[in-house]
Order: C-alpha cells, then sequence, then structure tokens
C-alpha cells in the first residue's frame, strides 16, 4: 500500500523561513568537515595511520548512505521536520563525541553519527527548502539548498583550521562553536511551515532508494557528474592534510583548512555565477573542472608545489557543485514533491558510495606504495570517469 503525496503548505514560505531550513543544512556540514584540519592532531595524539584515517571518513560515509536508504522515504511519508530534527539531534551528539575522543573507536562513532545526520539533511533538509520555495522557486530554492550545503561544508574546515592555529588544544573550542552553531539550526526549525502527511502505511524500512522509471535519467546522468567532483573534494579533505606533510613538507592545520574552505567557497562561487546556465552545459562544465583537480593533484606530488594543492582545491569544489546544482535543478522540475526526498537521497548514495571506495583505497595504497604513486592512481582513475561520465551527461541532457 502506498501513502498519499505528501502536502505541502500552498503559500511560498519568506525569505526568513527559507534561510532557517537551509541552516540546518549549513550547520550540519559545516561539523561534518570541522574535523579536517584536526586530522593531523589526533593522528599525533591518538596514533594511527593514513590507511585508518580513510577508515575514518568511511565510517562517515557508513553512516550517510545508512540514513539514505530510510531518511528520503521516511521524509516523504512523515514530512520533512519529523525526519530533519532527529538528524540534527544526532549532530549534537556527534559533536559531544568528537569533544571527548581519546581512541580511534570514539573517533569512529562520531564519524558515523555525523554521517547519519548528513544524510538526513541531504535528502529531507535539503528537499524541505525546495517544498518551502513553492513550485515557481524551483531553480532559486535547489540553488540555495546545493549553496547551503557547499558553504557549512566550506565553513566547517576554515573553522577548524582557525582555531588549530590559534590554540595548541583546538578540538574542545571548534566543537563547541558547533554545538551552538546546530542549537541555532534547532532552533529555526521551530514554526517553519513545513505540512505533516498522514501515511496509510507502516514504517518505511531501509531500502535503497526507488526512482520512478522516467525520471532516472534526471537521476543517474546528476550522479554521473556529481560523483567525480565529490570523490576528488572527498581526496582533499581525507587525505589533503597528509599529502601536504608528505609531499609538499608543509604541516600547517590553517593551510589544509584553508584549501578546504576555498574549495567549497569555489563550489559556491561557480554556483552562484554559473546558475543561469543549462543543466547540460552545467555538467560539461562541472566534468571539465574535476578532470582539472585530479590533473593539479598529480602535478602536486610531482612538483610539491603548495599552489596546484589549492588549484586541485578549487577546481574539485567547482566540479562537485556544479554536479550537484545540476543533478537537484533536474530532481526538482521533474521529480513530484513525494517523492523528491527519496530522488535525492537516490543521487546522494549514487556519489558517495564510489567517493568513499575510491577515498579508502586510495588511504591504503598510500601506506602500500606512497602518496605520489597512489594519488597519481586516484587522479587517473577519476579524471577517465569524470571525462567519459560528463560527455555521456551533456549529450542526454541538451534539450534541458
Amino acid at each position: 500500500m502506498t501513502t498519499k503525496a505528501t502536502p505541502v503548505h500552498s503559500r511560498a514560505a519568506s525569505a526568513w523561513q527559507l534561510s532557517r531550513a537551509a541552516w540546518a543544512v549549513t550547520a550540519v556540514f559545516a561539523l561534518s568537515n570541522s574535523p579536517t584540519p584536526l586530522y593531523v592532531y589526533w593522528q599525533h595524539r591518538v596514533g594511527f595511520s593514513a590507511g585508518t584515517l580513510t577508515v575514518i571518513f568511511a565510517a562517515y560515509i557508513a553512516g550517510l548512505v545508512a540514513a539514505l536508504l530510510v531518511a528520503g522515504r521516511a521524509a516523504d511519508f512523515y514530512g520533512r521536520k519529523s525526519v530533519v530534527v532527529p538528524g540534527i539531534l544526532v549532530a549534537l551528539a556527534s559533536a559531544v563525541l568528537f569533544m571527548v575522543a581519546q581512541n580511534v573507536a570514539v573517533l569512529l562513532i562520531a564519524r558515523l553519527l555525523v554521517g547519519i545526520a548528513v544524510g538526513v539533511v541531504v535528502s529531507a533538509g535539503m528537499a524541505a527548502v525546495v517544498d518551502l520555495g513553492g513550485e515557481y522557486r524551483r531553480n532559486l530554492t535547489s540553488m540555495l539548498a546545493s549553496i547551503a550545503m557547499v558553504f557549512g561544508a566550506g565553513l566547517g574546515p576554515l573553522l577548524g583550521g582557525v582555531v588549530y592555529e590559534v590554540t595548541g588544544s583546538p578540538v574542545v573550542p571548534v566543537f563547541s562553536i558547533n554545538v551552538v552553531l546546530l542549537l541555532l539550526a534547532l532552533g529555526g526549525y521551530v514554526g517553519l511551515p513545513l505540512a505533516r502527511s498522514t501515511p496509510n502505511a507502516g514504517f518505511p524500512w531501509p531500502r535503497l532508494p526507488r526512482v520512478l522509471e522516467q525520471h532516472r535519467r534526471h537521476v543517474s546522468t546528476g550522479a554521473a557528474v556529481f560523483a567525480p567532483g565529490l570523490t576528488a573534494t572527498s581526496f582533499v579533505l581525507s587525505l589533503g592534510p597528509s599529502l601536504l606533510i608528505l609531499a609538499v613538507g608543509n604541516t600547517s592545520p590553517l593551510l589544509a583548512g584553508g584549501a578546504a574552505c576555498v574549495m567549497f567557497l569555489a563550489a559556491t562561487g561557480s554556483q552562484l555565477a554559473l546558475t543561469k546556465l543549462p543543466v547540460h552545459r552545467l555538467f560539461a562544465l562541472g566534468a571539465a573542472s574535476t578532470v582539472l583537480a585530479v590533473s593539479a593533484v598529480a602535478l602536486t606530488v610531482t612538483t610539491k608545489n603548495p599552489w596546484l594543492f589549492v588549484a586541485a582545491a578549487v577546481f574539485a569544489g567547482t566540479g562537485q557543485g556544479l554536479g550537484q546544482l545540476g543533478g537537484l535543478r533536474l530532481i526538482a522540475h521533474h521529480v513530484d514533491s513525494n517523492r523528491r526526498a527519496e530522488a535525492n537521497a537516490a543521487l546522494n548514495i549514487s556519489a558517495y558510495l564510489p567517493a568513499a571506495i575510491l577515498t579508502v583505497a586510495t588511504g591504503y595504497a598510500v601506506g602500500q606504495w606512497g602518496m605520489p604513486s597512489a594519488a597519481t592512481i586516484l587522479a587517473g582513475i577519476v579524471g577517465a570517469l569524470a571525462l567519459v561520465l560528463g560527455i555521456a551527461s551533456y549529450r542526454l541532457n541538451c534539450g534541458e
């Protein structure tokens, strides 16, 4: 038995209400990337290898994917707020665990929980932003949802890097600030005009998100550009500090956090600057940016030039941002509101799974072959995928 379509309010929300809904996405993503410049600190304090570091990163992906198996459908069944608010509470629990982490096990649990929270906001939270905008502002609200994500993703590492630069004990201050940001997000959700549905079926048990046949092209072509871009940004987030140490000789947490921040500022800026382009051109530019990003990664480890690493971060952010924007726009325009959160979940699973697999494999390859060889192999694989899939996505969406 299926449910009735989830009702949404008949009047578009105000700019203030839209910003409150978007802030929840920003706050959770800020938490998700705040640990990036702190990994070097934990490696020295706790003691673990680059391979273990990528496993910690993969715990985040595991939590995210697990949440995507249920969060999108649950949000379409019970309403966005009923799913997003618990997601923010899970993020708060994760922030507290990061504060007290003294071993790898606690870091793994904290990363798993923040992955769950991110899975909630990329499906239910971003769908809520689009819903609040109404059917006639879907271009604007899909861009706002995407920018909320990448702005938070960039804010987190900048916060971590700045705090680490000014204090030798950065963990408690960084995650205390994250707790405040999340509490603001929790308060902001109170009173949002997000309608609740009355489902006539049981609880939506975990399963892979399902997309109607007529919408599969829209989700798959978005993922085809989003996934390689996300893999490039995942490499910068998880192994960027190690790359700077092993290949460039720079251990500055501010540089590691700053590069990650610049990466997501590039994602934000590219979406703002190019939002009026048709989807197929967004996909073409996104794929090209990812190819340039991984090329710059390969050149970084051979030349040991830190500016090439910054260039890699800028192109990676642009590739992810434009791929994500194009995918979200296709979903906003073609998928009904009562299936939109599940379509968002499908888009993100299709992107995050390959990103996790390739990043973890690279982390262990670093231990076996060294950073130059591992990073060069990753660059070749991701570059080839970005090129082939980008061309296919461009051709399939020329009429959009």
